[in-house]
């Protein structure tokens, strides 16, 4: 919050575009990036990351093969087919991650130029095996183009040990600044088969001259920018694998709360998010009224399921700044007193 009040500057003032090289090095860092890759945030929120990397890898007659296990999967999916893309998709039950070797039997089935996926699945609470999918695509000829928006900072990843083709993110989520812009990373492999890309505001090659040679494309917010500097010092002062680390125990103290109060998670354990917990709303409950109650009463805001899981799941985030213990304690109080609450007067 410092950050964003100092004093706007141009989006070509040369302090800014100082930063900015700064910027695209600590985000390189984040990513774990390859050599040669290109690493920059682009202006919007995470939706603008996943369609910018479609726009300048796809277009018509593009084989994707899209491994949908939630509602950001077939996001991912439609904005494909939005920019011409041939799209399969791999459909997963909701809750369960992929199985690797149903992506394999696909690409053996029909192949693809791209398989499309979302390495944390924010709607179900999955963790999606993306270094086995990456192995897989790479196999049958294909780059793989993953959506990490709810993972980088708070799980594990690594763009270059894990051959990662194209990835995209967010900003507000573990790396623990506010929403604006999305971190992308796009990798030598990738702008080796790029695209004429339809969008002008999205195209990488334009975004990249402003970033890198200094050559206007749009006007950036300078106090967003800030921001994401501030919270990419604080993930190098923690350190990216203490940041994990930190992720994975309230994750665990989370889910020891709830199975003490008999709640459970939709997703088995192997295949659970650290960062996204979606647990399973009891029969005998309002999901919306407890939602209602812990935003009025305790000020804490959880979400609701999406699609086919509305009303059946809490989607409680422990993500960068709100993953702590005392925000967990905090919750698993909060929620006891409600339930306790809405049961007795029902």
């Amino acid at each position: 919050m410092r950050a964003l009040s100092a004093p706007v500057l141009s989006h070509l003032d040369p302090d800014l575009v100082l930063l900015l090289d700064d910027v695209r090095e600590r985000l390189a860092g984040v990513f774990r990036a390859p050599e040669g890759a290109l690493a920059l945030a682009v202006s919007g929120t995470g939706t603008s990351g996943m369609e910018a990397l479609v726009a300048n890898q796809v277009t018509d007659g593009t084989r994707v093969l899209a491994v949908v296990t939630g509602y950001f999967g077939a996001r991912l999916a439609e904005i494909c087919r939005r920019y011409g893309a041939d799209v399969r998709t791999l459909d997963v039950e909701w809750g369960r991650a992929v199985d690797p070797d149903a992506v394999r039997a696909a690409l053996r089935q029909g192949g693809a130029d791209i398989v499309a996926c979302v390495h944390a699945e924010t709607s179900t609470g999955v963790l999606n095996p993306v270094r086995d999918l990456a192995t897989i695509a790479h196999e049958h000829g294909a780059l793989i183009l993953v959506d990490a928006v709810t993972s980088l900072g708070g799980h594990p990843l690594d763009a270059s040990a894990w051959g990662l083709d194209a990835v995209y993110s967010c900003t507000q989520k573990c790396v623990g600044a506010p929403s604006g812009l999305a971190p992308i990373l796009w990798t030598p492999a990738a702008q080796a088969k790029r695209v004429t890309c339809r969008s002008f505001y999205l195209d990488l090659a334009l975004i990249e001259d402003y970033w890198v040679r200094r050559k206007y494309h749009h006007t950036l917010s300078s106090t967003l920018i800030y921001a994401l500097h501030e919270a990419l010092v604080a993930v190098e002062e923690e350190g990216l694998e203490a940041r994990w680390a930190r992720h994975e125990r309230h994750h665990a103290a989370l889910v020891r709360g709830l199975e003490a109060m008999g709640l459970s998670l939709l997703p088995p354990p192997a295949e659970r998010l650290w960062t996204l917990n979606a647990v399973r709303v009891p029969d005998d409950v309002d999901e919306a009224a407890v939602r209602r109650a812990l935003l009025t009463d305790f000020n804490l805001e959880i979400g609701a399921g999406l699609g086919p899981l509305a009303g059946k799941i809490w989607r409680v985030g422990l993500m960068g700044a709100s993953s702590t213990e005392a925000l967990v304690t905090q919750f698993l109080g909060a929620l006891e007193q409600v339930l306790g609450d809405l049961r007795r007067r029902g």
